[in-house]
């Protein structure tokens, strides 16, 4: 490595330095040039929805109503700044990268070592890192003592890796590079040198960066479906309009002054300029819910769309475990140990598992002994969360020792052989007060094994080592996903101030061994459940070895056993289309890339898919930023993470994304209340008017009475529904499929009745209001209070999707409806009986008979708008049936 680099271990000279640095440029990650505000503030406007919005807001300029249009306007502003402040967050996932880069690193000048910016480190460099520092570039290391790093923001993996400078494959993925640091990771214990390879863009983070900057945010589901509405209904809306004045023109002979505000009228009745604000709010409300249920929401759009998910993509530590170390089975050469509770608190029974209820114990005391006093960790508590200071593994045994009552306080250590990743062992000598001097030694189990001559069977009775049944006894707890520890000791101690390998060499007594897990979630466990039983796949992606992987899978009911597990270096050599095809049957993922996590997402969706991505460190910035909808932990989730996600959890807990997904789902639904109780009032409106024109008969509805219908449901009915509770079974329904509208062909049928009820009702009461010798002005008004009340029992029928709303719930769970029919009403009374409301939209007073037969005709309209609930429920039925028969005739 030296020699393709042109240097040696003396290092680079300043002047060969300077000359790489002008090559090669600085070592830090470029700035994106800042786009102009002005531009980023009017590309927000680049939307089908914005120009519906403006056009409508043109219309009503133009039929002489300022207010409406101004508020209309200030809809398409506020959107457009909401916008605009959602661009910003690319820039600071690159900012909070760059972030991670150290600023000095010593390294190798001219045969000295010196304190350097780490922006002027150049391939060829030597440089030293030591405990606390920042890897300052990526570099092949010369030399290391003990040299541990901690890699989670970029493999993902809670441990720190050990590092050595033994030679690793060349195709090796980055969590297998234990000859490698990474620029951006952490030193936390050793020291080392090692020789730059990779500055700037060409290291692992400037990949990163590379990827975060190239990828792009796709499309929510909200957003496509509200486009593709959008476009249509704008594209009928004129065609509509069109047919209106060549028929009032060349069939009835109507001149442009009576055609023009008539087709004016029926555009602004047809357009559901109350759709866009109706959305942000529902959403809004949506957010401010899901605050209360711990998942902070950063894009509004992104709340609808977790109703959608088809699949979710998670990291395994501290999502679906609780990144707590904790023994789970211990075994001596006597017996076989349950250990009960989970993290690091000192709670917990230790049963032995052969149903075995002797009162001695002195196997697993031995055991339990040489975990605890070889052991530099320790336990601290603040109230009742415990937390481990020190390594994490070691963090679990001090735990396993406060379950068996272990006081060490009688206890003395004396001479210590730190761990090291080559003699993967640690060993001590210690002494008993009153009692003896041994040696005590933890490690691998091979290790252990390859010293070890006897076994301290049951009262403590030594007995040759069976090594071929501990080996088995290890690789079973290694297939079961635990990390396994063993413990020797010997009682032969010559000198208790000094301990060499060669002390611990050979002639030791086989304590035992613990099986060590981060244990998974209970609440996880229950929302994966959760999950199945809503139709979403859960896959994790990890950076562990296939075999945890697969076994924390099984445990968590990701994944059975003999379940396909693929690596990070075989999705490597996959083409695009192979893991497109093999993605979605695929459930477990081990030792993932970025790369890798970003392709498997973008297979996902290329297959359909509507994918959630959960993760914490920079190493999944792009995969969020990909994804669907991008999750990242608020609790150790990097920054970037942050800032590169849709959604935030505040407990790093996968049961909460369980519970956003529900939220997400009602929101949904409620979306779709709001629209279904829009179209067909909007559209029966505006057929009132397109009837008129087209037949020939006088207007039942003025343009600006349609306008005052329009502004009262908006600021009341249309937002009621956006408050309503959860249907029941929300959660035992498969996903909506994105490729569907925003609303269900479904419910075509019920929009075409619901809008022919309406209609004919507003427009017979117009023409029996004329018939029996009424006044325009009333006959108008009494139109225009049908078409009110017919949209207030519409509105409780809207109340539930599928099912009837004939029953006593319909009447109770949501205030808002009360609230909002309550306004109404008060409204429409001022419409009526207010002097000066008369001459601004040719209204008159009613008595109580027009009251009482349009609230009669507005009952009839909730009672067969239900009929044809059923109709449809009862064709769904058929459908389903005939459906099941021709899967079973197959």
């Amino acid at each position: 490595m030296l020699d393709e680099l042109s240097t040696d271990r003396t290092g680079l000279s300043v002047d060969e330095a300077a000359r790489r640095l002008v090559v090669d440029g600085p070592n830090e990650l470029p700035q994106a040039r800042p786009s102009n505000p002005v531009l980023t503030f009017l590309r927000q406007f680049h939307d089908i929805l914005i120009y519906v919005l403006l056009a409508s807001a043109v219309i009503t300029f133009l039929i002489g109503d300022w207010i409406d249009a101004i508020v209309i306007l200030a809809v398409t502003v506020i959107n457009a700044i909401v916008g605009l402040i959602q661009n910003g967050r690319t820039q600071k996932a690159l900012d909070g990268i760059r972030a991670m880069l150290s600023l000095t690193a010593k390294t190798r000048r001219a045969e000295e070592w010196t304190n350097i910016n780490a922006t002027d480190l150049v391939a060829g460099d030597i440089v030293r890192v030591e405990p606390g520092d920042k890897v300052p570039a990526d570099a092949r290391i010369l030399q290391a003592n003990l040299l541990r790093i901690d890699e989670s923001a970029l493999t993902g993996e809670s441990l720190p890796a050990d590092k050595d400078a033994a030679s690793v494959d060349a195709d090796s993925g980055v969590g297998d590079r234990h000859d490698m640091l990474f620029s951006g990771t952490h030193v936390t214990a050793g020291d080392g040198t090692a020789v730059v390879t990779a500055t700037g863009l060409d290291t692992e983070i400037g990949r990163i960066h590379s990827l975060v900057n190239a990828t792009r945010n796709t499309a929510t589901p909200i957003t496509r479906q509200l486009n593709s509405f959008s476009k249509r209904i704008s594209v009928l809306i004129l065609v509509v309009a069109a047919v209106m004045l060549l028929v009032g023109w060349l069939l009835h002979g109507s001149s442009l002054g009576q055609l023009v505000p008539a087709t004016i009228g029926f555009a602004v009745a047809a357009i559901p300029e109350g759709l866009p604000a109706l959305v942000t709010i529902t959403l809004a409300l949506g957010v401010r819910q899901m605050a209360s249920r711990r998942a902070i929401v950063r894009t509004l759009s992104s709340v609808e769309t977790l109703g959608s998910v088809t699949t979710i993509c998670t990291d395994k530590t501290g999502t679906l475990t609780r990144n707590e170390m904790t023994v789970r089975t211990a075994v001596t050469p006597a017996a076989r140990y349950d250990v009960e509770g989970t993290g690091y608190a000192p709670k917990g029974a230790i049963v032995n598992s052969d149903g075995n209820d002797s009162t001695d114990r002195s196997d697993l005391d031995a055991l339990v002994e040489a975990f605890a006093l070889c052991n530099d960790a320790h336990l601290t508590s603040t109230g009742e969360d415990w937390q481990v200071v020190g390594d994490p593994t070691e963090g679990a045994l001090r735990a396993l020792a406060a379950k068996a009552g272990f006081d060490g306080a009688s206890y003395s250590r004396h001479a210590v052989l730190p761990f090291s990743a080559e003699a993967k062992f640690m060993a001590i000598t210690s002494h008993k007060a009153g009692g003896d001097t041994r040696i005590l030694l933890k490690g691998a189990p091979r290790v252990v094994l390859d010293r070890c001559s006897h076994e301290l069977g049951a009262g403590g009775v030594k007995r040759p080592i069976d090594r071929p049944e501990w080996e088995r006894i290890v690789n079973d707890l290694s297939a079961t996903g635990l990390r396994v520890l063993a413990a020797a000791r010997s009682d032969t101690v010559t000198d208790s101030e000094q301990l060499s390998a060669d002390d611990c060499e050979s002639g030791l007594v086989f304590l035992g061994v613990a099986g060590i897990l981060d244990p998974p979630r209970a609440e996880a466990v229950a929302a994966i459940e959760t999950m199945h039983t809503a139709g979403i796949r859960v896959k994790m992606i990890t950076g562990d070895h296939p075999g945890t992987a697969l076994a924390i899978a099984m445990e968590m009911r990701i994944a059975q056993e003999g379940s396909r597990v693929l690596t990070g270096d075989v999705v490597h050599r996959m083409t695009d289309e192979e893991l497109a095809e093999a993605a979605p049957d695929v459930d477990v993922y081990a030792r993932t890339s970025p790369e890798h996590k970003l392709r498997i997402v973008t297979a996902l969706q290329s297959r359909g898919q509507v994918v959630a991505m959960t993760g914490d460190g920079v190493n999944d910035a792009p995969a969020l930023r990909r994804a669907d909808i991008g999750v990242a932990m608020g609790i150790k989730g990097t920054e970037t993470t942050k800032e590169a996600a849709d959604i935030v959890l505040a407990d790093d807990n996968f049961a909460t994304i369980g519970r956003a997904v529900e939220e997400g789902r009602r929101i949904r639904d409620n979306l779709q209340k709001s629209i279904l109780f829009l179209l067909p009032t909007t559209s029966a409106q505006a057929l009132v008017l397109l009837l008129a024109v087209v037949i020939g008969f006088t207007l039942p509805l003025q343009a600006t009475q349609i306008l005052w219908v329009n502004l009262i449901t908006a600021v009341t009915l249309s937002l009621a529904l956006a408050t309503e509770p959860a249907e029941p079974g929300i959660m035992q329904r498969p996903p909506t499929r994105f490729s569907r509208g925003i609303l269900d062909r479904s419910y075509f049928a019920r929009i075409v009745w619901v809008t022919a009820l309406i209609t004919t009702a507003t427009i017979g009461v117009f023409f029996y209001e004329e018939s029996i010798g009424s006044s325009s002005a009333e006959a108008q008004t009494t139109a225009v209070t049908m078409l009110t009340l017919a949209q207030l029992a519409f509105l409780f029928s809207c109340r539930f999707l599928r099912a009837s709303s004939l029953r006593l719930a319909t009447l109770r769970g949501n205030r808002a409806i009360y609230v909002s029919g309550g306004i109404l009403l008060l409204l429409q009374f001022g419409f009526v009986y207010a002097p000066f409301m008369h001459p601004w939209f040719h209204s008159a007073p009613l008595g109580i008979r027009e009251w009482a037969y349009t609230s009669a005709i507005a009952v009839l309209i909730f009672v067969l708008t239900e009929a044809g609930k059923g109709a449809e429920r009862v064709h769904m039925r058929r459908s389903m049936r005939r459906l099941t028969q021709s899967k079973v005739w197959r």
